[in-house]
């Protein structure tokens, strides 16, 4: 059987054709999406995605794809498991599309392309929030009147949970410990930390939408609320505008005043900018505060991990971070850490550190193949 997983995203959309006997991916890309591109919607890069399998000539015809994954990423509180995809979980997707307002609606457009030219492959979608379903009360639950919890579902959901759940399990085998106490930081251009227990989560600093927690590419993450009343009250800002700051203006590239891309702010940092240098600083600094929060869920760390984009490759932000966590006991071997190798902490360390690339792909297609 061949599946095929769809990421639609915001920029561009990810696609990996898998052979469910032993998941060998067969074809994949990444396709941008954009008004400058060849490829200026969804539905135009998913035509190009099965043009580019085609010619790969890995399948004859794409009546051989069975069943297609999609990445979604909130599912509120009625979704916890996969799902094959119909005419009532689309209408729930679009209902939790204010929840995830940079997300949800791109992942929809992925699900209806894929339905209107892949009409005999069945559609399921994976939710970024499912990983959370163990999380207990007083992890997800704010303190703001309990009707607002029962009537408007507002609680912790946690995002990026797929990535954290591939890497997680990885980790377990690593350690060779099916009890381990994890904590994976989820480091791309949004972020997330999320603590667990022998494989389950049990807490994570994403809430109600991805807004929360860590500072992100363009996301400012946890502030005080009370800054949303005094721009709408003093600075006259429309709520539309303050939501456009706090999701598109903030973050990296709003300390920065480079980029939301930490490789360029890294070369900037290289030639010993001062704003650049600085954001490093306070990046690395705020992952370190959440990494030890997160500690206090799992009471311990076996482990820490490091995946996506800037967990994967910027060793100069996993180097600051683990030296804001020295009082734990947990150090680096430093040229493990330049090199990216699978383990970085030191001989000498009180847990492990880890660098775990993730495939959320994967684990998309291995989540469907049942």
């Amino acid at each position: 059987m061949k599946i095929l997983v769809i990421n639609a995203g915001s920029s561009s959309l990810k696609y990996k054709l898998f052979d469910s006997k032993n998941f060998i991916v067969l074809a994949k890309n990444l396709i941008e999406v954009s008004d400058k591109s060849k490829t200026k919607t969804i539905d135009s890069a998913l035509k190009l995605a099965m043009k580019e399998i085609l010619d790969s000539k890995k399948i004859s015809s794409l009546n051989e794809i069975e069943k297609i994954g999609h990445r979604v990423v909130h599912g509120g509180e009625k979704y916890s498991k996969t799902t094959e995809i119909e005419k009532k979980l689309i209408a729930e997707i679009k209902k939790l599309f204010p929840l995830a307002p940079l997300h949800n609606s791109i992942n929809l457009e992925g699900i209806l392309a894929c339905k209107k030219h892949l009409p005999r492959a069945k559609n399921y979608a994976v939710f970024d929030t499912s990983f959370y379903s163990t999380m207990p009360e007083k992890a997800y639950l704010y303190a703001l009147p309990r009707e607002l919890h029962k009537k408007y579902k507002i609680r912790k959901y946690g995002f990026h949970g797929t990535s954290h759940k591939f890497v997680t399990e990885k980790a377990l085998q690593i350690l060779k410990n099916k009890k381990a106490k994890i904590i994976s930081c989820h480091l791309g251009n949004g972020v997330s930390i999320t603590a667990s227990v022998g494989g389950k989560a049990v807490d994570t600093t994403m809430g109600f939408t991805p807004l929360e927690g860590m500072m992100m590419g363009t996301r400012c993450g946890s502030i005080d609320p009370a800054i949303t009343f005094y721009l709408s009250k003093t600075a006259k800002l429309p709520l539309e505008k303050i939501e456009e700051i706090y999701l598109k203006k903030s973050g990296l590239k709003a300390i920065s005043e480079i980029s939301w891309d930490m490789r360029e702010i890294h070369k900037k940092a290289l030639k010993k900018d001062k704003k650049a240098l600085f954001t490093i600083e306070i990046f690395s600094y705020h992952l370190a505060k959440h990494i030890a929060e997160m500690s206090a869920s799992t009471q311990g760390i076996d482990a820490i991990i490091f995946t996506a984009g800037i967990g994967e490759n910027a060793h100069y932000v996993r180097e600051q971070t683990i030296n804001y966590l020295s009082h734990f006991g947990i150090s680096l071997d430093k040229k493990a850490n330049r090199l990216s190798k699978e383990v970085i902490s030191s001989k000498t360390s009180k847990s492990k550190v880890l660098v775990i690339k993730t495939d959320e792909e994967l684990q998309i297609a291995k989540e469907i193949s049942n």
